[in-house]
This record gives structure tokens, C-alpha cells and sequence, in this order.
């Protein structure tokens, strides 16, 4: 061996040996700091279970004190206790893997600076200089600077300049390290590698390690900013979007704690994301769907399903996509606008308000409370105003006339002789109250003929002016669109950031109420708008935020780079793509097989043994795409009694991993180790790049970007 590899062979494992050591002394005080936690666990665990138990014995004779019991004391322990089981959970998940990198720095006026970055930050007490600095921190910005050289972080008040000198990624499992890499130029090289052939359940968990610098970029940007990123399948955007919450909350817990929601496409997604905020050691995050989101506030019985309707959009059923195509156009928000000024001026039938045939208030100054005073409120509102006005002149020209009644009695009574009253005073109390209970009944009269004073059922007049169509996910927006105009309602629960991902399929109305509704300026948008299968015409909604929605700061990102498939599955989507191709990360894989299959058990044959081959490669997720439910479903009995496979076919089922068959757009969003994807071959003239439907090439490009390592293609005739 040459002297000089040799040099440098034993330089590597010099510096190998002295990691591995500082490894072990690392862990050892983690596991010193997990101790001391449990220990102040247990110290608050007894003050305050000891505290509870002396009041509970303190008002045993008084449940209703018991109950209503405030102390500020026992608030800040149990709000102390909080925050050391989340402290201790982190150091747990710490001490198997404490850190993936270091970087070297030289900082003017200090000097030489090595610093380990982990999924958690670690001080022990007593010491000023962190022993592993979190991701999430500022200064942690450097690691995922692309290059060597000058550099700068932004600290709380200035920027401070830095020079990198060097950086390192470990891989470490279960305490031990398994290996490391300098990487002087990029975070790319051997670790990346790694990171993204290895399984799609740990890729998740493990991007932290692997962030690329226009990610980390985009994770980093001010709270304030909402952000766009259209990024194409693969490139990131859900890690982008999760771990911006994970940071946010990091560096602005009091403002942002319990107060992020995040909105996923369906059911099936966000529980493949379930477990990747707490695995960053985040709770409290609000995770849904837009459709239960809406759900929550309004009283819908029966909306389409989701499936239902991504069935009639993908049979192209022309009625169905010019109400998708209009419901998704700013004329429908127009339209709903006019709807609104139709009601504000025709729906109250106005009249004067007589009580025993007196005037109480004019038709006039009813109209001028409605259009003038209180004009600017949503008009049930405004309705639910002028009603307590009026029960409260009402209540006035009541206690006016009982006034009136008790004093009438009372001089007619002191009119009276002594003689007079012993045989007449009980007439006329008779009387009293018979007059004060004719007026009590006239009020009651009178507030059971203020119907033309009710307010409607926001989704009854919605289905009205909607002809009474079945209400599908389009029409969503436009109800709480309408709700709002006339209620003016908004959330109860504080919503400071909201996440919205695959948001090329949200329209106008969906941006605009889910703005109004929370009240916030602070939005993270992720989507792919080549993966708009959804009718639209015009500019997609999400490039227009800055119309839309013009009080926030919105800036947009574009993301060419994918780093999830295989070059080979990269440039077999590309053909699918009018737009821009995607440039693929370089790493090598299978190549993309095309199968053209006319006989059904041929096709049972090949996939039983597709799924034999991955099983031998343990891959855990295997998917078989198909375009819609009924090839699903036609494909799943085909194989079922041949191989060990779940069919995904409603928007409640949840995956973890094993081989599932699905149609195309639950598997939105969800990336698998190998993917089987069933074509219909059409005859060669639809087929033609001229002819091709745009939705069709849109949605093999959604089913061929699944896939991690392998794509195989199957086509079958059409028959």
C-alpha cells in the first residue's frame, strides 16, 4: 500500500477512535442528565400528588370547592412537571443516537469552535458551553450551509460572520458508531445516500440528518412569512412543512404552543405523518383534514366522499367537471358575493313594531339600524343585534305601561274612603294584575310575531341557491364562505401558524375562509401543482396568494430537485411532465420495466412474483397503484389468495407497512419502497404525446413518484 493512504487510512482511524471514545463519554452524561430528570419527576410527582390529597382533606365536606379549587403554586409544578417528562422523553431518544454532526468554525475575537448538532440540544448544569446544540437553533444553520468557507447565522440580534472549516455527519445506532464522512463540499455524498436508500417508514424520521441547504433555508424562514413552495414530488415539501412547525415551536414556544394547525388531503396521509412531530418532540400540534376542519363548524349531514368524488373526477363525467371547474373559479366566489347582497337586501321583510296599538319603532328606523348603523356587521349578526334592541324597547314600553297600571291603582285606591276600600280594593287589585297580565301576553304576542326577524340555516340557503345538489368537498369552502358572510364566525380555539399541504387542490374559497377563520398571517403552503388532477382553469390559486391574500407577506419557492426516487424512476415520471423536468438526486436504482399483459392470469402471475422479489430485497412497503376503486378492488381479489396483500379503499384505513393494493389518489402524498403501477393501455391513437388528456399524464406522473427503489409498470389491454 502506498505510504501516504496508508498516512491517511491511519489518520482515519485515529480520528474514528477518538469519536467513538467521545461517543461513550457523551452518552454517559446523558445518561447522567436522564437520571436527574427522573429524580425531579419524582420530587414534583410527591409535592404535588401530597398537595392535591391536603385539599381534597381540607374541603371533604365541600365538593362544589373541590371542584372550582385555583392555586398558582400548584399551577407552575404541574406546568414544571410538564416540561421535565418532555425534557426526559427527549433525552431518552437522545442517548441511542446523540448527535449526526459537527461542524468546525473560527468566530473573530474567540477563536476555534466545535460543535455537535442532535435532534435535541444538551447543557448540563453547571456548564456554559453546550455539550450537543439542537437542530432547531440558529447557530445550527451552518451545518446545513452548502459550503466550506465564509458563512454567517443569525443570532437574536445581528448576524454574526463565521468561517467553516470543516464538517462532519456520523451515523449513529443504538449508542455505537457505525460510521462517518467529512463532507468538505455538500451534506449530500455517502450519508444522503444512505439516508435515501434505506426504507420509507425510517426516511422520515431520519431527514434531520440529510436536510439540503434550500430546505433548511425554507424551514428557517421569519415566523411572520407565509411561504409557498411548489416543489415537485419528491423534493421534500411535507419534511419542509413538519419540521418549519418543529423549528417554529422551538424558537417561539410561548407565542406558537397549542396554537399550530396543520391541514393534510385525507385521512390516510395524516396518519403517515402522525409520528414524525412527536419523534421531533413536538405535541399539541392540531393535525385534520380540511373536510373534518369544516365539518367542526358547520351542521353538514352528508357530504360526497372523498373517494366518491375522486371517482367521478378521474370518469371525466362532464356535468360533474364544469360544477368543479366552476365552484373552483373566482365567478363563484362572485356569485356567492351577490347571493350575500340579495339576502342583506331582500331577506328580512321589515315592518313597523305596533304593541297595543302603539308604535314602538318605524319600519324607517328598523331599515336604519339594518343599513346604516350596523351595516358593516354579517347580516345575522347585525339581525341577532337589532333583536336585542328591540326586546329591549319592547321590555321598556312594558315596564312603562306596568308603571303606568300600578299607579293608575295607586291613586284610584287613595281616591277611596276607608269605608270604600274594605269592599272595593280587591276589585281593583283583581284588575291590576288582569291589565299586567294582558300586557305580559301582548309582549309574548308580539316577540312570537318577530318571525320576519329569524335567521336562516347558512347550509340551507347555500343548498338552495345550489340547487340542491349533493354537497361535495367543492362546496365546502363556499358554505363556510357564506357562513361567514352572514354570521361572521370564526374559530374558538387561537390559531397563531397554519400548514397547508398538497394545496395545489385547494380553490379561492378554501385560502379565503381558512384566512378568516383563524386569523392568521402566518401560513406554510406546500404543494406540486403538476399534481393537480382537480379540474381549474385559469392561474392555480396557490401562485396567487398575493391577491388573495394580501395582508400576509407571502413569498414563493420553487423546488426542482428530487431527492426520493431513483434516477431511473425520476426520468420514467419526467415523460409524464409538459413542464420543466425534475432533476433527479444522483442515485442509481433498478431500471423502470414496462410489462404490456393481455391475459388475467399472466398479470396474477407477475405481480405474485413482483412481490416475491421485493419480499427477498425486505422491502417493507409495497404498493400496487391503480387509477381508481374499481380496478383496485378487481386487482386485490385478483391476487389476494396468492399473496399476503391489504386493500386500501376507504379514506378512514391506515398503513404502516406490508404490501397493499391502492387506488391513485390515496396514495397521494405516501411514498413506498417499490411500487407495482397498473395501466389501461390505450389503443395508439389516444396514446399519441398530441391527444393525450392532461389529467391522465398528471395522474401517472402522481403514481410513478411514489416509488423509493423500484417501479414496475404494468399495462393491460383494454378489453
Amino acid at each position: 500500500m502506498d505510504a501516504n493512504l496508508l498516512q491517511v487510512e491511519l489518520k482515519k482511524q485515529l480520528e474514528f477512535n477518538i469519536e467513538q471514545e467521545k461517543l461513550k463519554v457523551d452518552v454517559e452524561i446523558i445518561s447522567e442528565e436522564i437520571l436527574k430528570y427522573i429524580e425531579k419527576r419524582k420530587e414534583i410527582t410527591k409535592y404535588i400528588l401530597e398537595y392535591r390529597k391536603k385539599v381534597i382533606e381540607d374541603y371533604r365536606d365541600d365538593e362544589d370547592m373541590v371542584i372550582e379549587y385555583f392555586d398558582h403554586e400548584i399551577y407552575v409544578k404541574e406546568e414544571a412537571f410538564r416540561t421535565i417528562d418532555r425534557r426526559l422523553k427527549e433525552l431518552t431518544e437522545l442517548k441511542s443516537s446523540p448527535y449526526f454532526g459537527r461542524i468546525d468554525f473560527s468566530e473573530e475575537d474567540i477563536g476555534i469552535n466545535k460543535m455537535y448538532i442532535g435532534r435535541f440540544g444538551v447543557t448540563p448544569e453547571d456548564v456554559y458551553e453546550p455539550l450537543i446544540v439542537d437542530w432547531r437553533a440558529p447557530i445550527a444553520s451552518l451545518f446545513y450551509t452548502g459550503a466550506l468557507g465564509e458563512a454567517f447565522y443569525d443570532a437574536p440580534k445581528e448576524k454574526i460572520l463565521v468561517n467553516i472549516l470543516a464538517k462532519r455527519q456520523y451515523i449513529i445506532k443504538k449508542e455505537k458508531l457505525m460510521g462517518m464522512f467529512d463532507s468538505a463540499l455538500d451534506i449530500k455524498d455517502e450519508i444522503l445516500q444512505m439516508v435515501l436508500s434505506s426504507n420509507a417508514s425510517e426516511k422520515l424520521k431520519d431527514i434531520i440528518m440529510t436536510i439540503q441547504k434550500e430546505q433548511d433555508d425554507l424551514i428557517r424562514q421569519p415566523r411572520t412569512k407565509t411561504i409557498v413552495v411548489d416543489g415537485v414530488a419528491g423534493s421534500g415539501k411535507t419534511t419542509i412543512a413538519l419540521h418549519r412547525v418543529a423549528y417554529l415551536l422551538y424558537n417561539y414556544r410561548k407565542i406558537l404552543q397549542d396554537k399550530v394547525l396543520i391541514l393534510g388531503p385525507n385521512n390516510v396521509f395524516m396518519e403517515y405523518i402522525s409520528t414524525v412531530l412527536p419523534s421531533l418532540g413536538e405535541s399539541g400540534v392540531k393535525q385534520t383534514t380540511f373536510r373534518d376542519f369544516a365539518f367542526d363548524l358547520l351542521e353538514i349531514d352528508e357530504v360526497m366522499s372523498l373517494k366518491e368524488y375522486m371517482e367521478k373526477v378521474l370518469s371525466g363525467e362532464e356535468e360533474f367537471t364544469e360544477d368543479i371547474r366552476y365552484k373552483n373559479s373566482t365567478q363563484y366566489k362572485d356569485f356567492l358575493d351577490k347571493a350575500v347582497e340579495k339576502l342583506d337586501a331582500d331577506y328580512f321583510k321589515i315592518e313597523d313594531l305596533m304593541f297595543m296599538n302603539g308604535l314602538i319603532l318605524s319600519r324607517e328606523d328598523i331599515m336604519e339600524m339594518f343599513y346604516n348603523y350596523y351595516k358593516t356587521m354579517p347580516l345575522f349578526r347585525r339581525s341577532k343585534k337589532i333583536k336585542r334592541i328591540i326586546y329591549s324597547k319592547i321590555r321598556d314600553v312594558r315596564d312603562e305601561k306596568v308603571r303606568f297600571i300600578q299607579k293608575e291603582y295607586e291613586k284610584t285606591v287613595a281616591a277611596l274612603s276607608e269605608e270604600e276600600k274594605s269592599f272595593k280594593v280587591n276589585d281593583l287589585e283583581f284588575n291590576r294584575k288582569l291589565n299586567i297580565r294582558e300586557v305580559i301576553k301582548e309582549v309574548i304576542k308580539l316577540k312570537r310575531n318577530l318571525t320576519w326577524l329569524e335567521n336562516g340555516n347558512c347550509v340551507d340557503l347555500y343548498n338552495k341557491i345550489n340547487g340542491y345538489k349533493t354537497l361535495t368537498e367543492n362546496d365546502l369552502g363556499g358554505i363556510l364562505y357564506f357562513k361567514i358572510k352572514l354570521e361572521g364566525i370564526k374559530m374558538s380555539e387561537e390559531i397563531k401558524h397554519v400548514v397547508i399541504d398538497e394545496a395545489q387542490d385547494y380553490n379561492l374559497l378554501q385560502f379565503l375562509v381558512i384566512k378568516e377563520l383563524t386569523r392568521c398571517s402566518s401560513f406554510t403552503i406546500v404543494g406540486d401543482s403538476n399534481q393537480r388532477i382537480i379540474p381549474y382553469e385559469g392561474i392555480l390559486p396557490m401562485h396567487d396568494l398575493k391577491n388573495i391574500l394580501p395582508q400576509c407577506n407571502v413569498q414563493e419557492f420553487k423546488l426542482n430537485t428530487s431527492y426520493r426516487s431513483t434516477v431511473e424512476i425520476m426520468e420514467y415520471a419526467n415523460k409524464y411532465l409538459s413542464t420543466e423536468p425534475i432533476v433527479p438526486i444522483v442515485r442509481n436504482g433498478e431500471t423502470v420495466t414496462e410489462q404490456l399483459i393481455d391475459n388475467v392470469d399472466e398479470v396474477k402471475s407477475y405481480m405474485v412474483q413482483k412481490i416475491a422479489d421485493f419480499k427477498t430485497k425486505t422491502y417493507e412497503n409495497i404498493a400496487i397503484i391503480c387509477k381508481d376503486i374499481k380496478e383496485t378492488e378487481k386487482i386485490y381479489k385478483l391476487i389476494n389468495d396468492s399473496a399476503n396483500v391489504k386493500i386500501l379503499n376507504k379514506e378512514t384505513a391506515v398503513y404502516h407497512s406490508g404490501v397493499v393494493v391502492i387506488p391513485s389518489y390515496f396514495a397521494k402524498g405516501l411514498e413506498f419502497d417499490a411500487v407495482i403501477m397498473v395501466l389501461d393501455q390505450p389503443s395508439a391513437t389516444t396514446d399519441s404525446k398530441h391527444t393525450h388528456y392532461k389529467q391522465e399524464d398528471k395522474l401517472r406522473y402522481v403514481m410513478a413518484t411514489r416509488a423509493l427503489h423500484e417501479l414496475h409498470v404494468v399495462k393491460k389491454r383494454l378489453i
